[in-house]
């Protein structure tokens, strides 16, 4: 019988504490500890209560010797983190982004390279068999694309707080761009020429701008567009957009009408259940016949049984434990992570700059 994966939680917020449920759940893992700088002052989950509690990173890695360290802290925190993990000897899973420069997430990847440790990102929407689906289709609707994707979020309550404590490590473009970049490269499989960038400071308490909106233009003629905001201030009023358009049509990510209950549904831009959800793919077809009609309607391809995030955090550590225990060649996905950040870094540099970003 294989032994279980031991593995270590670092971060415990809420990331963290889905991924840790996730490990308790899956009996191909063992949680040997759970580390956080103030756990002893945190609500431990009632599933994860009985754990060893660590406040100490380095000491906890010392003394349990794990095989795996999956690491859901602050982000100027990851690349340190997952560098000592797998100097350590363990594996890694790390919530995106891999750093937050270019030079410390070229330093994680070539650190799992030299070491031989597989390195898993928490690129959760490569999970998900609605993004799959919608990236599927997208891909067949010809190039150049058009790629317009947004997540703009209303701060209140919690999401206050982990919002402005977020923007301290980095702003919303880069933090949560990772994810829709990586959606655009996944759609064209083209090269990032030139990145645009303009933000927005609108929230005193946050020391940084806290909206953003990047332009990544490819070498296949490709363009998209991300646009991000946090705040108590922020609409939401179209805080969902996810559309992709290409000479023969255009597929989208829509609100399933008729499935909502009430207007209480339609502003919750926060919970982060509704940042993966889709309810309905709306697939459009351009082609028009001689009297320049449509020659084929809309179609709706309903997702009533997609998977919640938890059960997306499950789908990750199941594929982080099948990649250890398989072996399985981890390079695209590595190198995506870097691509990416690389990316929303130029926009922040453009933002800065006041001027285009090319890339080499």
């Amino acid at each position: 019988m294989t032994a279980p994966v031991r593995i270590l939680v670092v971060g415990l917020g809420n990331m963290g504490a889905s991924h840790a449920s996730a490990y308790h759940r899956n009996p191909g893992f063992q949680i040997v500890g759970l580390c956080s700088r103030t756990i002893t002052s945190k609500v431990i989950p009632e599933e994860l209560k009985g754990y060893p509690l660590y406040e100490d990173y380095e000491a906890a890695l010392a003394a349990l010797k794990p095989d795996a360290v999956s690491i859901n802290t602050w982000p100027n925190t990851h690349a340190d983190y997952a560098i000592k993990a797998m100097e350590a000897g363990a594996h890694v899973f790390m919530e995106k982004p891999i750093g937050t420069t270019n030079a410390e997430a070229e330093a994680v990847v070539a650190t799992a390279r030299r070491l031989k440790r597989k390195l898993v990102l928490g690129y959760i929407l490569r999970v998900h068999p609605s993004w799959e689906k919608f990236i599927e289709i997208g891909k067949s609707m010809g190039k150049p694309l058009v790629m317009r994707l947004n997540l703009n979020q209303q701060s209140s309550g919690d999401a206050w707080f982990w919002h402005k404590n977020l923007i301290d490590s980095l702003i919303p473009i880069v933090d949560c761009g990772v994810h829709y970049v990586d959606v655009m490269c996944q759609l064209t499989g083209a090269k990032p020429v030139r990145v645009h960038g303009i933000g927005a400071a609108l929230w005193a308490e946050a020391d940084k701008q806290n909206y953003g909106h990047l332009h990544v233009t490819f070498d296949d003629g490709s363009v998209g567009w991300y646009e991000a905001g946090w705040g108590p201030m922020m609409s939401e009023t179209a805080f969902f957009v996810k559309d992709i358009v290409g000479p023969k049509g255009s597929v989208s990510l829509v609100p399933d009408d008729h499935a909502r209950s009430g207007e209480e549904d339609l502003s919750d831009s926060a919970n982060i259940d509704k940042h993966t959800k889709t309810d309905v793919i709306r697939v459009h077809h351009a082609a028009v016949g001689a009297d320049k009609h449509f020659l084929k309607k809309d179609e709706i391809l309903r997702m009533a049984d997609e998977p919640g995030h938890q059960d997306l955090c499950d789908r990750e550590q199941a594929y982080f434990l099948r990649a250890i225990r398989e072996d399985l060649d981890l390079s695209e996905s590595m190198d995506a992570a870097v691509n990416s950040l690389r990316i929303v870094l130029a926009a922040e540099q453009s933002i800065a700059e006041e001027r285009v970003i090319r890339l080499d």
